[in-house]
């Protein structure tokens, strides 16, 4: 009876860690790589690549170099539909305009203050974003070979993700290191979910996605300098500081529109007033 009830609750152990897999499997959809800037266009075909292997699919190009080019099909080596697949757009705002996450990956500290992920950590939130049941995107974004991703760029990232290299030789190749966060996505998709962080969660409403989120910015800036915040002060800090407050308050929809109706009452307002003068 006892072994009986063993084998019952093993059969149902199996079945949901295979409804587990197949549910974070099917995240893979809403996993995005984004390439900004690449210049050698079999670095392309080589990412494609490392994507194809750990089953992820979605594939964009922001502004690349030499691209489709015959080279990028070479290096994909039977990675051909992925390449087929990808887009190209021209700027980095665009690729994750409907992403509610966005992990940039930097080799070196910037002078933008963002949160510090290790590969596992960064996998583990995409997914994690990927898998709600709002249906998310969630995007990692690499660099130029040369350069990485400029500060304007990692200023649409909601965190940063670097890859502990030794110290002393830390030049990472990028279709290396889209493989090395490719493969942590995939351990993050086939793991439990009980080791998945937990992520806010609007209660029924939509996740802003990151046009919602840049548009509220905007005006949030515009409505700073209408009502004179910065007092001749450079901008830059203050706005740097407020991103990152809304970003992890995680606002969905709903929130970014009374946000924006705050604003909207602000800069009319401040209109009034300088219509009155003095």
């Amino acid at each position: 009876m006892a072994g009986g009830k063993e084998r019952t609750g093993a059969v149902a152990g199996r079945a949901v860690y295979h409804s587990h897999m197949s549910d974070s499997l099917h995240a893979a959809a809403r996993l995005r790589i984004v390439l900004v800037g690449t210049q050698h266009p079999g670095n392309i075909g080589s990412a494609a690549r490392a994507m194809k292997t750990m089953g992820l699919r979605d594939l964009v190009l922001v502004a690349p170099g030499r691209f489709p080019h015959q080279d990028a099909v070479a290096m994909a080596a039977g990675a051909g539909d992925v390449l087929e697949s990808a887009r190209v757009v021209p700027d980095l705002a665009t690729a994750v305009a409907d992403c509610r996450l966005v992990l940039g990956c930097t080799a070196r500290s910037r002078r933008i203050a963002l949160d510090e992920l290790l590969p596992r950590e960064a996998a583990a939130r995409a997914v994690a974003t990927a898998a709600a049941p709002a249906g998310t995107t969630a995007a990692v974004v690499f660099g130029r070979e040369r350069t990485g991703l400029d500060n304007d760029e990692l200023q649409l990232c909601h965190a940063a993700v670097t890859i502990p290299a030794d110290p002393e030789y830390s030049s990472l190749n990028l279709a290396a290191a889209v493989q090395v966060l490719s493969y942590e996505l995939r351990l993050a998709m086939l793991g439990p979910r009980e080791a998945l962080p937990a992520v806010p969660a609007p209660d029924g409403d939509v996740p802003a996605s990151h046009a919602e989120l840049e548009g509220f910015f905007a005006q949030l800036a515009d409505t700073l300098d209408a009502i004179d915040f910065h007092k001749g002060r450079a901008p830059e800090s203050a706005l740097r500081k407020l991103r990152r407050i809304f970003l992890r308050a995680a606002l969905d929809d709903r929130d970014v529109r009374l946000l924006r109706g705050v604003l909207a009452d602000a800069q009319r307002m401040a209109r009034l007033a300088a219509e009155r003068g003095p």
